[in-house]
């Protein structure tokens, strides 16, 4: 292998793909290598006591999945279901988890040098979970550690991803 091959090998390990989503007027991105699926919303059957944004569970090909409404869990003012929701199925430590957000964007190519630390503010989302703030060209994407905010403790699944 060249020195140029080596070089690039470095660069393409340093640089991270991110499936971009959207939540009300935010963009969103998490790990794609995190991601199973993408599909259409359809309405879950509900639980009985679980939290508000846990919409309920689906049957995916006999695993029974739990739905979080990512909208609700970031207390976002407008949660419709219309031809543009869908469900990301999420594979997390062998545990599968849907979240429901507005719309998919793409997947994007994020390099170290794109990438700033989040900067320290109160907000819906608990602050471990989130990696930081990429940027490319106009876009700004919030990176979400979705495992983690998956496994929070006020998600009811936590027993589950530990």
């Amino acid at each position: 292998m060249s020195a140029m091959e080596k070089s690039m090998d470095a660069v393409n390990a340093a640089a991270r793909e991110y499936l971009t989503f959207r939540l009300d007027r935010e963009e969103y991105g998490i790990d794609i290598l995190k991601v199973q699926e993408i599909r259409g919303y359809e309405h879950p059957t509900r639980i009985a006591n679980a939290p508000s944004f846990i919409k309920g569970v689906v049957n995916l090909r006999g695993t029974i999945v739990p739905i979080v409404d990512m909208r609700l869990k970031f207390n976002c003012a407008n949660a419709q279901y219309d031809s543009f929701t869908v469900v990301i199925i999420l594979n997390l430590r062998q545990r599968i988890v849907g979240i429901v957000v507005d719309s998919v964007s793409d997947v994007m190519e994020l390099a170290p040098e794109n990438l700033r630390a989040a900067p320290d503010v109160d907000s819906a989302i608990d602050v471990d979970s989130v990696i930081g703030l990429g940027s490319l060209g106009d876009r700004m994407l919030i990176l979400l550690d979705i495992e983690k905010l998956m496994s929070g403790d006020d998600m009811g699944l936590s027993s589950d991803l530990g």
